[in-house]
């Protein structure tokens, strides 16, 4: 077994290398865009160096090599049984949403998300001519719940006809169980509403929670959904574009195809084909380490806080590796706060107010234990400025 605890505590100097978390404000530490300061997995470095030695890089053709890597992963991590012709593929997650309301749904449509959310659901809905529904969660004081009474009133609007669920929730930290998932698309099918699932974050799960992909549900809910996935979080890949879309409704993948077309993200690059094959293929020892990690990191920084500021509650940390902090016991506004971070101490996290919820700021710590604690110290100075 080879140990990846160095490289995780090491990372990698992004510092100048075209990277829009840290060259956008040089000078900065920042800990905002949700990307890794890890070096990905070198299963994945490999596979792409040698398809670099190759040396021609022309259109390509995604083989049956990419399809059988993503059913295997998906079965044998997951159980999720996944059809080779229900898979389809796209230049990422962002992307797939887009096409999906653009597909499944008319200019003047309502589409359900449950706030504080991932903030690029919000411009893809509104890009295509729909308005957002909000079934907010329901804050406990250390993580949320869903609101299935408000869910099944929004569900019966006449003019909701989808639901973006993020699984796990992007900025909530919430692991979704399957009663969670069952409930949802019960109340969604008997109105009529597709659930599109975001599964972006599924491998970063922590230890004690489970993922359950939304595709394991029965079957008569599944054929009303759509999921997408893409190693790019769980392997730092964002930047190599590609994710795949998973339905096994015909009728759902015919008009998806179409809107991929349209909207003119129909072809991926080969560095994405080759990174998915490798990360699914070879990663999963690499990043059973990296979630070992990640959770050392949370449990850092939730004794950290609580022995510097116990009044700003950070949510419990079920999935990804974003911390949701409370920050309204300032007396001021996530907006503020972030503003502030950056001009004082050159600290660059995210506002609350792009998810739905400005009582809050995003951390996102999937970066050395030692960079970590050097943000809470600068923001410890903060606080008891």
């Amino acid at each position: 077994m080879t140990d990846f605890r160095a490289s995780f505590d090491r990372g990698v100097d992004r510092c100048g290398t075209g990277s829009y978390k840290w060259d956008s404000e040089p000078g900065v530490l920042p800990l905002w865009v949700a990307d890794m300061d890890f070096a990905t997995a070198p299963c994945v470095t490999e596979a792409l160096r040698r398809r670099v030695e190759h040396g021609a890089f022309g259109y390509t053709l995604v083989g049956e090599d990419y399809y059988r890597a993503v059913v295997d992963w998906f079965a044998r991590r997951h159980g999720w049984n996944i059809a080779r012709e229900s898979i389809m593929y796209t230049s990422g997650v962002v992307p797939a949403i887009s096409a999906i309301i653009k597909a499944l749904t008319e200019p003047g449509d309502k589409v359900i998300v449950q706030t504080p959310v991932y903030n690029c659901f919000f411009s893809s809905i509104r890009n295509n001519g729909c308005t957002s529904l909000e079934n907010p969660l329901r804050y406990t004081g250390d993580s949320y719940e869903i609101d299935f009474e408000d869910l099944e009133k929004k569900a019966a609007d006449p003019s909701a006809k989808l639901m973006l669920l993020c699984n796990p929730a992007n900025p909530a930290g919430r692991v979704w169980s399957y009663d969670d998932l069952m409930r949802i698309g019960r109340i969604c099918a008997a109105n009529g509403v597709t659930v599109v699932s975001d599964e972006i974050h599924c491998e970063l799960v922590l230890p004690g929670y489970r993922y359950t992909p939304y595709g394991t549900l029965p079957p008569e809910l599944v054929e009303q959904s759509v999921t997408c996935v893409s190693p790019s979080k769980a392997f730092n890949t964002a930047g190599l574009q590609i994710a795949s879309i998973v339905t096994p409704n015909a009728s759902f993948r015919r008009r998806i195809d179409r809107a991929i077309n349209i909207n003119e993200v129909c072809d991926v690059n080969p560095f994405g084909v080759a990174g998915t094959i490798a990360a699914y293929n070879e990663g999963e020892e690499w990043l059973g380490q990296l979630i070992e990690y990640l959770q050392g990191n949370y449990e850092a920084m939730k004794a950290y806080c609580e022995d510097h500021f116990p009044q700003l509650p950070l949510c419990r940390l079920e999935g990804t590796y974003l911390v949701w902090m409370n920050v309204e016991a300032l007396g001021k506004s996530g907006t503020q706060v972030e503003e502030e971070l950056l001009e004082r101490e050159k600290l660059w996290l995210n506002a609350g107010a792009m998810y739905g919820d400005d009582r809050f700021v995003r951390w996102n710590i999937a970066c050395p234990r030692s960079r970590l604690l050097e943000a809470l110290g600068r923001f410890e100075d903060y606080v008891t400025s």
